[in-house]
Formats: structure tokens, sequence, C-alpha cells
């Protein structure tokens, strides 16, 4: 086998002077590691690995978008991608989940559509509700269902704006007594439930239980998925 020297390193060797050892390859900034599957310190697990969609399956709506795992997306953090379908499209839990005293946080961006970027479907008891954000053509957040009023028609109904190409940091609580969420800072639903019925509104969305996360004709992506317990 026959080795190739550079004429600087040839005249080197003949000089008897040292040849300084190469320099490491550069490590590409670009890379990000995959979140660890252990709890922090105040208790959140990931459900996403940052890799795959372990733990997770596209729902099978019908006329359904594709549902993707990009390790980098936009050159940022990993982050599961949706893309819009006819309807409903979106992803659930296929493991175990608490029924009640957890929260639950993500962070959602609106890629494009015209309707909800986020609907977070969680168990509350021995039933399900979802966390809309964004329905009725862009602007309604809430919760579906309680006393059989969509998020559109009941108390935890509001009006916001929700920009396209923007991360929204979400964050949901469920105790025996209450429904709380928060979008980034703003605590936009804190509804009593003692008393209440709750329950997913009609259709094709109790496919998404335990949890869920779908969006309607709207694509979306979803990175920092976690989940922890609360003491009751």
């Amino acid at each position: 086998m026959s080795i190739r020297l550079t004429r600087r390193a040839a005249l080197l060797l003949l000089a008897g002077a040292p040849l300084a050892p190469l320099p490491a390859p550069a490590a590409d900034e670009k890379k990000t590691a995959a979140p660890s599957t252990k709890a922090d310190d105040k208790g959140w697990k990931p459900l996403f690995d940052g890799q795959t969609l372990a733990g997770w399956k596209r729902t099978e709506f019908a006329g359904g978008g594709e549902v993707r795992v990009e390790k980098s997306f936009r050159d940022g953090p990993p982050a599961i991608v949706v893309t819009a379908g006819a309807t409903l499209s979106g992803f659930n839990w296929t493991k175990d989940a608490p029924k009640t005293n957890y929260e639950i946080s993500l962070e959602a961006l609106k890629i494009e559509g015209s309707d909800f970027m986020c609907g977070l479907t969680f168990p509350v008891g021995n039933s399900h509700a979802t966390l809309i954000l964004g329905g009725w053509g862009g602007p309604i957040a809430g919760i579906s269902s309680i006393d059989n009023s969509d998020a559109s028609e009941n108390p935890t109904t509001k009006y916001l704006s929700f920009k396209k190409d923007r991360w929204y940091q979400v964050r949901l609580r469920v105790t025996p007594e209450k429904l709380e969420a928060w979008l980034d800072a703003e605590k936009i639903i804190d509804q009593e439930i003692t008393g209440r019925k709750i329950s997913l509104r009609p259709g094709s969305i109790s496919m998404s239980t335990p949890i869920g996360i779908s969006t309607f004709q709207t694509s979306a992506a979803y990175r920092a998925i976690k989940l922890r317990t609360l003491k009751g």
C-alpha cells in the first residue's frame, strides 16, 4: 500500500521536523441531541424522543394528512409535523395516560391553514375533552365539550389570534375540580368542572384518545411534548 504525501509534508520529513497533528473535525452546530426520556427535576417526562413517533401513532382520520418527524425543523430542534388533510389530521398516544392530577405541556406552530392548529385531546377522569386553539375559522380557543356545549359556545370560549410561523407554548392542567390552560404566559382557561358533564365533541375526534394532537384543514408542527403528574 503506497502513501502519498503533500509536498510540504515530504519536505518536513526530509528535514526531520515532526508533523503537526491534524485538527479534529468541527462539530455540526445544527445537530440537536434528542431529549432525554427521563423525568427532569420538576417531574416533566418527555413524550417525544426527538427521533421517532415512539409511543405515538398517526390517527387514522378519514382523509387525514401526513404525520412525520423532522429531526431539525427549520434548522431548529426536532418536531412532529402534521400536514393538512380533508378535515382532521393528527397523532395520538398509544400508552397509558393519567386520568387526573397531571399537566401536559408542548410547543405548537401553525404552518398553513385557516382553522385550529392544535386540538389537544386529554383524559378527564373517566371521560375526555379537547383543548381547541384556533378553531371556527381561526380565532376561537376553548374546551370541547362542557355540558354538551363545544368550545365555541361554553364558558371557556376565548377569541385569540394565532399567527403563522410562531411557536406558542401550551400548558394544560387537569385536576378533579378544574381544567386550566395557559398560552405562553397567559392563563386562558380556568374552568370549574365539579358537577359538570365533560365529554368529547361528537365525531371522529374520539379516535384521538387517550392523548392526541390534531388539526383541522391546517398544517402545524409540535415539539417539547411532555407530561408530569401532580400530587393529589
